[in-house]
C-alpha cells in the first residue's frame, strides 16, 4: 500500500465510501484506516482517517453523480456554455441557457431526492435546497462542477455569485481526481441522451400537470354534481309542498264555497221566519183585537140581562 500506490488506494476507498449512506460511513472508513495501519502505510490509515463524513446533501449529489452518469456530462457542459455566453456579452443565449439551467436544476433534484428516498434515506428540504446549491456551484465553477462529477463531496457546494466565467467556489477536494473516462464521441451520445431524457422529463411533467389538471376537473364536476343532486331535491321538495299547498287552496276554496251556499240559504230561511213572524204577528194582533170585540161584546150582553131581571 505504501509509496505510488497510495494516492490510487486512498481514491479507491473513498470511491467506496462516498457512495454509502451517511450512517455507515464512519465504520466502514474506519475498517479501511485499520487494514492500512495493519499493512503498515500509516500515512494512507491517517489520510483514511481524514475523510469526512458527508452530509446529507452532500451524499444525496454523490449519489445523483453516480447513479445519473449519463445526464452529469451534458449538465456541466452547459456551465461551460454559460460561461462563454457571459463573455461574449450575449443576452439573448444567456436567456435561453439559464433557463435550461433552471430546468436541469430542478429536474436533476428532484432525481437526487427519489435516489434518496429509494435508498431509504427522504431529504429534508433544507437538505434539497442544498443539493439545488451544489448543483448551481457545480455550474458556476469548472473545479466544483469536476468535484460534483466525482461523487466524493463532503459537504454542499456554494457559488458566492453568478456564473461569471470566473471560479468562485474555492478549493473543493483534496481527494486525487479520477482520470477522465470519456471520449468525445461518448459525450456528445450522453448529450443526446441527455437531451432526451429531458425531453421525456418535460413530456412526464407536463402528462402530470395534465393529469392533475384532470383530477381536479373530476373533482370539481364531482362537486357540482353534488350540488345540482341537492338542488333538485330541494326543488322537487319544494314542488311536492307547492302541490300540498294547491290541494289545500282547493280544499279551503270548496269549503268557502259550502259556506257562501250554507250563508246564502241561511239568509234566505231568515228572510222567511222573518216574514212568517210578521204575518203571525199580525194575525195574532187581529185575533187579539177580535177576542177583546167579543169578550166587550159578552159582557155587555152579560150586563143587559142582568139589567132586564
Amino acid at each position: 500500500m505504501a509509496g505510488e500506490d497510495a494516492p490510487t488506494e486512498l481514491g479507491t476507498v473513498a470511491d467506496e465510501l462516498y457512495g454509502l449512506p451517511p450512517a455507515r460511513f464512519t465504520a466502514v472508513r474506519n475498517t479501511h484506516a485499520q487494514a492500512a495501519r495493519k499493512a503498515g502505510d500509516r500515512p494512507l490509515a491517517d489520510r483514511i482517517t481524514a475523510l469526512r463524513r458527508p452530509t446529507a446533501s452532500a451524499w444525496a449529489a454523490n449519489l445523483l453523480a453516480r447513479e445519473r452518469q449519463d445526464e452529469i456530462g451534458p449538465f456541466l457542459q452547459l456551465g461551460e456554455a454559460l460561461r462563454q455566453a457571459h463573455r461574449a456579452l450575449d443576452g439573448e443565449q444567456l436567456r435561453l441557457l439559464s433557463r435550461r439551467q433552471r430546468e436541469l436544476v430542478q429536474a436533476l433534484s428532484r432525481q437526487a431526492g427519489r435516489l434518496a428516498a429509494d435508498a431509504g434515506h427522504p431529504l429534508s428540504e433544507q437538505a434539497v435546497q442544498e443539493v439545488e446549491q451544489t448543483l448551481h456551484a457545480a455550474l458556476a465553477d469548472p473545479d466544483a462542477g469536476a468535484a460534483f462529477a466525482e461523487g466524493r463531496l463532503t459537504k454542499p457546494l456554494s457559488a458566492t455569485v453568478d456564473i461569471t466565467g470566473r471560479p468562485t467556489t474555492g478549493p473543493v477536494s483534496d481527494l486525487p481526481r479520477r482520470p477522465p473516462k470519456k471520449k468525445p464521441a461518448e459525450a456528445a451520445e450522453d448529450e443526446q441522451r441527455a437531451r432526451r431524457e429531458a425531453q421525456r422529463q418535460r413530456r412526464r411533467e407536463e402528462a402530470g400537470r395534465a393529469g392533475q389538471q384532470a383530477r381536479e376537473a373530476e373533482q370539481e364536476a364531482r362537486a357540482r354534481e353534488g350540488d345540482a343532486e341537492a338542488a333538485q331535491e330541494d326543488l322537487d321538495a319544494a314542488v311536492r309542498h307547492r302541490d300540498e299547498a294547491q290541494r289545500r287552496l282547493a280544499a279551503l276554496r270548496e269549503q268557502v264555497t259550502d259556506a257562501e251556499e250554507a250563508l246564502r240559504a241561511a239568509r234566505d230561511d231568515q228572510a222567511r221566519a222573518r216574514g212568517r213572524h210578521r204575518d203571525a204577528d199580525r194575525a195574532a194582533r187581529d185575533a187579539r183585537r177580535q177576542a177583546g170585540q167579543a169578550a166587550a161584546h159578552a159582557e155587555q150582553l152579560t150586563r143587559g140581562l142582568e139589567d132586564g131581571s
